[in-house]
C-alpha cells in the first residue's frame, strides 16, 4: 500500500459544493467496480466501527442503491442513492439522500458526480474526482458538522486497504 497517494478535500460554501480528489493504487477498472458493486461497497463504505449493508442495488440509470450504515450497537442509518447518469468505467452521477427504513428520502439531498481516470504518470493507478453539490448551504454545513469529511476519508482509506486483496482475485 502506498502512503503518498493524492487526496484533496475542498469545501466551497458559495457554490454549496464539496470537491474531493483521491488517488488509488489500482487500475481504473478495479476502482470503478469498488464504487459500483454492492458486494465491494459493503466492505468499505461505512467508517469503522460502522458497517455497511446494501438492501437493494440496481446500478443503471434510474436505478438505486438502498443501504444502511450500522453502528456497533446495531442502529441502522439508511441512505438512498438514485443513479441519474452512467458512462461505464469513467463517470456516474447520483442523487444522494438520508432515508428512513422504508426508503423514503429525507429532502434536501445532494448530487454526486464521480469521474474515474488513469493517473497520467501510471496507468495502474486511478484518480477519482467527486463533486458533491448540495441543495442548500444548511444541508452541506450539517453534513460537514456530522463528520462527513472524517467519515468519508476513513471509508476511502478502507477502500485503499481493500484494493490489494481485490487485485488478487
Amino acid at each position: 500500500m502506498k502512503t503518498n497517494l493524492q487526496f484533496d478535500f475542498t469545501v466551497d460554501k458559495t457554490a454549496k459544493t464539496v470537491f474531493i480528489t483521491r488517488e488509488f493504487d489500482a487500475n481504473p477498472s478495479l476502482v470503478w467496480d469498488a464504487f459500483t458493486q454492492s458486494e465491494i461497497l459493503d466492505q468499505w463504505w461505512a467508517p469503522k466501527p460502522y458497517t455497511s449493508r446494501t438492501k437493494a442495488m440496481d446500478f443503471k440509470v434510474g436505478g438505486k442503491r438502498f443501504y444502511a450504515m450500522i453502528s456497533p450497537e446495531g442502529h441502522e442509518h439508511w441512505g438512498l442513492q438514485k443513479f441519474t447518469s452512467i458512462s461505464p468505467k469513467t463517470n456516474f452521477k447520483m442523487s444522494n439522500f438520508f432515508a428512513d427504513k422504508d426508503e423514503n428520502p429525507q429532502i434536501p439531498g445532494s448530487d454526486w458526480d464521480y469521474t474515474f481516470s488513469a493517473h497520467p504518470d501510471d496507468r495502474e493507478r486511478t484518480l477519482v474526482s467527486i463533486v458533491i453539490k448540495n441543495d442548500s448551504l444548511e444541508r452541506m454545513e450539517k453534513m460537514i458538522e456530522m463528520g462527513f469529511k472524517e467519515g468519508f476519508t476513513m471509508g476511502l482509506q478502507q477502500l485503499d486497504e481493500l484494493l490489494p486483496g481485490l487485485k488478487k482475485k
